[in-house]
């Protein structure tokens, strides 16, 4: 098997063990109460497109759905899993550092904080920046013709939903929310 693929499996296997404890939060916020919960088709496509990028990642380590791998290829495969180990892991500690405050919804929880420190101090939503660059990596380090596609997608429906959480913030922590924005990037670090 190609050490690209193995290597980028490893760190699938490696981070879906980490993501577990931030799920299981997830889980208990959604069948707990919540002060406000839109609905809206953004509680759901943004996390099945992350799922099907994340299941044609497991299939291209089996190098299924990819292009030939050919030696001319290796230095971008290569940077694409450095893309992909480096936003995965940021991912995981974004999640660790929204502590209670991390749903896998969007919503406001009746004991709900607002999330400055760590990563958040400089950008507000490093979890989808994360998503789109692992995802992107993942498509370039395993040459897939399905990841890539899902991953070019799955950006503005992470951005709309970065729209709307930032609207229930500022609805909640109205003047905090407003200094902090003052202070952070929206998605990409110190921009908007």
């Amino acid at each position: 098997m190609d050490p690209i693929n193995i290597l980028l499996g490893l760190n699938i296997i490696a981070t879906f063990g980490a993501h577990y404890s931030g799920a299981k939060k997830g889980f208990r916020s959604a069948v707990g109460a919540a002060k406000e919960k839109p609905k809206t088709a953004l509680q759901t496509v943004p996390v099945y497109l992350s799922t099907l990028a994340l299941i044609a990642a497991i299939l291209g380590v089996f190098k299924i759905g990819t292009l030939e791998y050919l030696p001319s290829y290796e230095s971008v495969r290569i940077i694409g899993l450095l893309f992909y180990l480096v936003f995965s892991w940021i991912q995981v500690f974004t999640v660790k550092g929204l502590g209670e405050s991390y749903s896998q919804e969007i919503l406001i929880q009746k004991n709900h904080k607002l999330v400055t420190t760590g990563i958040f101090r400089i950008v507000r939503h490093p979890q989808y920046l994360s998503q789109i660059l692992m995802d992107l990596g993942a498509g370039v380090a395993l040459l897939s013709y399905i990841v890539l596609p899902i991953a070019i997608i799955e950006i503005p429906f992470l951005i709309m939903r970065a729209l709307m959480e930032e609207r229930l913030l500022a609805k909640y922590f109205k003047d905090d929310f407003t200094a902090y924005k003052k202070k952070s990037g929206f998605i990409i670090p110190f921009i908007g």
